[in-house]
Parts: structure tokens; C-alpha cells; sequence
């Protein structure tokens, strides 16, 4: 699925790429679109976001992946003829991005998953066995999920006020989405009220803040849909809201967890459960109860900034190691991060899903 990338977007890092070579500014993109059917292609929208200096230079690009994520959650399939015919008729589609920063340093751009515990000891285990094919994720999911670790930590995240829906609202982001349009406006206005001064004091969003003992921790732009979850992990996500969806999935039994798991393979909610919560949020940061020593002075002015509200919650028993974070299917080490979600900051070459008939009766 190629895009674009807005120019006024923060630099991104260089980091080094040990895979095919990424095509260049203006290389064409129908072919590179038609060899993702053969596997040669493996490169994802962040990995590309992540390579380039200059993001004004970055090219259009397929997006590629384990799951082709992006395309079941902006198409509905990741049919190569049909992402190859957008192009063509020259559909576009905005859709929001995630910047993870740590220790004010920008890490990686985000478009789709971002994962803390369950998802990031899956990409972390897998990556050891990439010998196995892609069977590799079955088998450490598998491993993961018997290991049942969770990991302790302080979760802060300022609400999504801006936008118009809930994640729990079941309305799915469709082609010419209203609540992409109207949360659109609503942030832009925001933002004008806060350039100049004009904002209500009363009105000033706080920060909010949970603290405890996680499986996952997830942060969706998207659906995240795909072949084994037809709804994604966050079915109400939307593409362009600036907004992303903060899951977070408590300490339970693995009886419970594996019934939020097969959730997602089915109409039910997934949300339905007294262990999991999700926000809509346009930031949050994460900070894990173990850090290194690096991040110790990070975790002081979390303390004084988030202190009272987390003293007022039961201690949390038992230690625990830290997880990894699954960026789009890449391993982020740093466990303490800041995450921003930067509206509609790139266009897809795409026209979104079309609503069905039987979304329209129940609309």
C-alpha cells in the first residue's frame, strides 16, 4: 500500500538495514507492488520511515509484512492487483502516525501495532528462529503465551478528547470516514486555541495514570486486521482521528487470557472482560518498574510527575523482568518510551473499506 509522507514530519534516525535494498525516490512502484507476491519484498511502512534521513525524500511504498496489516485494515485485502489498481486510479487515503521516543530521542515511527509484553516477547523470541519460516510466530506465541510473564509498570496517557468516537463504539473506520473528517477539525482547532493563548483553563486535559501488573500493553493506529483476526485487535480504530488506541490487559489467568485471545477470531468483544481496558489516546508513556540505569533519572521525573496518583494504588507483588516493544513486527529494547500520535501524517495509496450492506442497515 504506497504512500506519501507530509513534509513538516519530525527527521528520522539512520539505522541499518541488512535486507533487500529499499527503492528509491521515484523508482516505480507497480512493480515493485507486483513482487510482493513472490516474497522478495519484506520491507514495512515504519522500517522505510525509519531508513531515510530526509522524509521529504522517502518514496512510495508497498506495505509489506507477516500479516499485511495495513492493507486488510485500509483495504480489506492484501490483493497486489488491487492495491496495483489504486495506484492507477490515483486513490488516496491520510492516515495517522506514531512517533516512540525515549529519553526525548526519537526511536521509530509506528503505523500500525505497538506492543509491550505478549507481543514484544513474540517478536523477540521469534526473531532467534527465522530459520523456521513463518511458522516461527505460531511456535512462539505458543511458548509465550504457556510462559504467561507479566510485567509491572506505570502506564500514563493523555485522553483523546478531540475525537468523536469510543473504541468500544463498534464503528469501524469506513471509506470517507465522518470521524476521521470531524476529529480532524476538531484537533486543528485545538491546536489554533492553543497557539494563541485562546484555550478555557477549565478545559485543560490532564494526564491520567494506571499503574500495575500487565500481560500487553498495545497501541493500535489501526484495526490492525488480518487473515486470522478479521476485526484487528481494536475493530473501532480509525485511520486519520490523531488518535491511537491504548489496550491494556492486566494480570489474569491464562484460562482468562486466552479467552480475550480468541476474541479476536470472532464478533464478540474483546474488551468485554474486567481485566482489560482501552483509551483512546493521542499520547502516553510507559514506564516500566524495573529500569536500567540510564533511564533511572526518567524514572524520577515520572515519579514526580505521576507520583501522587500511583501511591494512592495497592503495591503491586512480586518482581519482574522487563519485555521488549513489537514496533510493527521490529524489536524495540527500550522498555521506558513516549509515544505521539501525529495526525493523518501520511497518504496512502488507497480509498479505504467500502461499507457492506449489512453495516449500512445497522448504521
Amino acid at each position: 500500500m504506497p504512500c506519501r509522507v507530509r513534509s513538516d514530519a519530525p527527521a528520522a534516525t539512520t539505522t541499518h538495514m541488512s535486507r533487500a535494498p529499499l527503492p528509491k525516490p521515484g523508482q516505480q512502484c507497480l512493480k515493485a507492488q507486483a513482487k510482493r507476491k513472490s516474497g522478495s519484498l519484506r520491507w514495512k511502512p515504519a522500517a522505510i520511515l525509519n531508513y531515510y534521513n530526509d522524509i521529504q525524500d522517502l518514496p512510495f511504498f508497498p506495505s509489506l509484512g507477516s500479516t499485511d496489516c495495513v492493507c486488510f485494515s485500509t483495504v480489506g485485502t492484501n490483493d497486489a492487483e488491487t492495491s496495483a489498481l489504486h495506484i492507477i486510479v490515483g486513490d488516496s487515503l491520510p492516515m495517522d502516525v506514531s512517533s516512540v521516543h525515549h529519553n526525548s530521542t526519537l526511536l521509530r515511527y509506528s503505523v500500525s501495532l505497538l506492543g509491550y509484553g505478549f507481543y514484544g516477547d513474540i517478536i523477540k523470541d521469534s526473531e532467534k528462529k527465522r530459520w523456521m519460516g513463518p511458522i516461527r510466530y505460531d511456535f512462539s506465541g505458543l511458548k509465550t503465551f504457556l510462559s504467561h510473564h507479566c510485567y509491572e509498570g506505570t502506564v500514563s496517557f493523555l485522553p483523546a478528547r478531540h475525537t468523536v468516537g469510543s473504541p468500544r463504539d463498534r464503528k469501524p473506520c469506513r471509506a470517507g470516514c465522518f470521524v476521521c473528517r470531524q476529529s480532524k477539525q476538531q484537533l486543528e482547532e485545538e491546536q489554533k486555541k492553543s497557539l494563541y493563548g485562546l484555550e478555557n483553563t477549565e478545559e485543560v486535559e490532564e494526564w491520567k495514570v494506571v499503574c500495575g501488573k500487565f500481560l500487553a500493553i498495545n497501541a493500535t493506529n489501526m484495526s490492525c486486521a488480518c487473515p486470522r483476526s478479521p476485526q484487528g485487535l481494536s475493530p473501532a480504530a480509525h485511520l486519520g482521528d490523531g488518535s491511537s488506541d491504548l489496550i491494556l490487559i492486566r494480570k489474569c489467568s491464562r484460562f482468562n487470557f486466552l479467552r480475550f485471545l480468541v476474541r479476536h477470531t470472532n464478533q464478540y468483544d474483546q474488551f468485554d472482560f474486567a481485566f482489560v481496558e482501552v483509551y483512546r489516546v493521542k499520547k502516553f508513556q510507559f514506564l516500566p518498574e524495573h529500569v536500567e540505569e540510564e533511564d533511572s533519572d526518567l524514572k524520577e521525573r515520572g515519579k514526580m510527575r505521576f507520583g501522587p496518583v500511583c501511591s494512592d494504588s495497592p503495591p503491586c507483588c512480586g518482581a519482574a523482568s522487563n519485555s521488549s516493544w513489537n514496533c510493527d513486527g521490529e524489536t524495540l529494547s527500550s522498555p521506558s518510551v513516549e509515544v505521539r500520535v501525529h495526525c493523518q501524517l501520511v497518504r496512502l495509496f488507497a480509498r479505504g473499506i467500502e461499507e457492506g450492506p449489512k453495516e449500512e442497515r445497522d448504521s
